[in-house]
């Protein structure tokens, strides 16, 4: 007859879900927070959502980083109270949320892979009008922007439109009629010296002016033409190797905890069968 203090769960396979999975309850409780934080600067300068429409709300970064952050913290609190009280009912809701963010994954690559130009087609339909005309409105947005063109070396979205996506901003639109100072011009994140004047170490945010009234040949002297999905895909494929191998050593540590916590979720079955035994 088996012995009660026969255990059956290992507690290396327990505590390094525990560990596991408290560490990104932390990063998505720190992510959420920093959400919460932006908004709530929003809110106070009166910026929230001004004329946006629902999926301009999705898209946008605090509202993603709330909505993603909750997501992780909630599967994440799951796996760590599953995990140290052997609940099999969390561990089972943590298993399942796993296996759907690994297919979805999976699906989203697939479709990148067979079908990018209307993945692409999508995100430039989609993403330019919501990503240019809040340029101004929102700091957190503008600061990704102008990183992204900095990085990239890139100006605007749009492969059809380049630098010229700009005019679809208030304060950039390129006709008589705009009262703005900014008439015609671009950001600073365009110009081929990132803002920076070359005598000194202030930031030119003038040197995007008037731009949009040259010629090509005359704005790529100045700054980044090509726009920066075209950019960032070209970056993409030079370094589809690195990307490749970071996708799927994600995948193989997704498997890896996905199959801890059904072995996990196993060995306390075993046990509670064993108790159930003996009396």
């Amino acid at each position: 007859m088996p012995e009660r203090h026969i255990s059956y769960v290992n507690p290396c396979v327990k505590y390094v879900m525990f560990a596991f999975n408290f560490l990104f309850w932390v990063l998505s409780g720190a992510i959420v927070g920093a959400g919460l934080y932006a908004l709530a600067d929003r809110w106070r300068t009166g910026g929230i959502f001004a004329k946006a429409d629902l999926f301009q709300i999705l898209i946008d970064i605090p509202v993603m980083m709330v909505i993603v952050g909750v997501v992780v913290f909630v599967v994440s609190t799951a796996g760590c109270v599953g995990a140290l009280r052997e609940n099999t009912c969390l561990l089972k809701l943590y298993s399942g949320c796993l296996l759907i963010f690994l297919l979805a994954e999976l699906g989203l690559a697939i479709c990148a892979l067979i079908y990018p130009h209307i993945i692409i087609g999508v995100v430039d339909k989609q993403l330019t009008d919501a990503v240019i005309k809040d340029y101004r409105e929102k700091p957190d947005l503008q600061n990704l922007i102008d990183f992204t063109q900095i990085e990239f070396g890139c100006c605007g979205l749009t492969e059809r439109y380049g630098y010229h996506d700009w005019s679809k901003n208030e304060y950039f639109m390129c006709n008589e009629s705009n009262p703005s100072v900014e008439r015609c011009a671009v950001p600073y994140s365009c110009c081929k010296t990132n803002g920076l004047d070359l005598e000194s170490t202030f930031v030119n945010v003038m040197c995007g002016y008037n731009v949009q009234k040259m010629s090509d040949s005359e704005a790529r002297k100045r700054i980044y033409t090509t726009g920066c999905i075209p950019a960032i895909t070209t970056w993409a494929t030079m370094n589809l190797n690195i990307i490749g191998g970071v996708a799927i050593g994600a995948a193989v540590l997704q498997l890896i905890v996905l199959y801890l916590s059904r072995k996990l979720r196993n060995e306390i079955w075993r046990q509670k069968q064993l108790w159930e035994y003996e009396y």
